[in-house]
């Protein structure tokens, strides 16, 4: 009996690579980097599932590449803006995600950055790894500390719900920004308030993202949202970059209406504005979210495990389509 074909669009964690191995004839890239479109295209034509990442774009002209008999595309990512979900459904192929898996990595950076820039975390080690004199003072260095000041989440899904537990164990009040209310056994015990955007971005000492990249979301922040925020208030990005006007905020930073910024992701990644990486009122990482050795392996292995299941006629576990 033939078994189906499966490319991949990087190499995956051993775990997730024995399970596809075990069921299917796996293409495996041979080169340590991302595929270029043509690359990607070449390797899954022909393929029945096509495993992939957040930076490759799975479109008509490479739906069109892998043949009909492509069943199923699996990104691993919980955010699948770089698939076009709609021409997918049009062939009958499945999408799906890993949604789950990485929520606690991802709220435990968040927190991370949102300490980092409001206790000038990345600040201080700059100047301490420059050499700088310095000594203690009464008013070196001074941050903002967290208790009694105001979250305001945009969007409220599991990662949202997460930093919001994290927040409130810090002291902060939660708000939130979503289509809908969340259920009261969620909001309660957080005492976490839902407001319209623009109350909540006027009002908010920390605006953290958690929204998707949809048409509605891009540049949801831009010029007008920044001059809506407080000029003490801290901006933290761990969805999609293109949620953020870069060009915007680097101007709200030079005119001093918002105090500061913390970003993992980019909206041209893997490059950052230039006017963003030498300020030391913006830390940056390299798109860390889910960047933990368990995080990583369990998402491949969810990708995996949802080839397998389209591959054997079943529903996925994370289907998106």
């Amino acid at each position: 009996m033939t078994r189906p074909v499966v490319a991949l669009s990087r190499r995956l964690p051993a775990a997730a690579a024995r399970l596809l191995d075990g069921a299917a004839d796996v293409r495996t890239p041979d080169v340590d980097r991302p595929l270029t479109a043509a690359e990607l295209r070449t390797a899954v034509a022909g393929a029945d599932a096509l495993v992939c990442l957040l930076l490759d774009r799975v479109d008509e002209a490479l739906l069109d590449a892998a043949g009909p008999q492509l069943r199923v595309v699996a990104t691993v990512a919980v955010g699948y803006d770089n698939v076009d979900v709609e021409a997918c459904r049009r062939r009958g192929v499945r999408v799906t995600n890993t949604p789950g898996v990485l929520t606690d990595a991802t709220a435990d950076l968040t927190l991370a950055l949102l300490l980092g820039i409001t206790r000038r975390v990345g600040e201080g080690e700059r100047l301490l790894r420059a050499g700088t004199p310095w000594r203690w003072d009464l008013d070196f260095l001074l941050g903002t500390g967290l208790r009694g000041q105001q979250l305001g989440l945009v969007g409220f899904g599991a990662i949202g719900r997460a930093v919001a537990a994290r927040a409130a164990a810090f002291g902060m009040s939660i708000t939130y920004s979503a289509r809908h209310d969340a259920p009261a056994d969620v909001t309660g015990p957080l005492g976490a308030r839902r407001l319209p955007l623009p109350e909540l971005l006027a009002s908010s000492d920390v605006v953290s993202l958690h929204c998707p990249l949809t048409p509605e979301t891009h540049h949801l922040v831009d010029a007008a949202a920044l001059r809506a925020m407080p000029s003490s208030a801290h901006l933290v990005n761990t969805a999609r970059g293109p949620v953020v006007d870069e060009a915007a905020l680097v101007d709200a930073l030079d005119h001093g209406e918002i105090r500061g910024a913390a970003l993992d992701v980019f909206e041209e990644e893997p490059a950052v504005h230039p006017g963003l990486l030498a300020r030391d009122d913006v830390l940056l990482t390299p798109h860390l979210g889910s960047a933990t050795e368990q995080t990583r392996e369990a998402m491949a292995v969810l990708a995996a495990r949802n080839v397998l299941a389209v591959l054997a006629g079943q529903d996925p576990p994370t289907p998106v389509v």
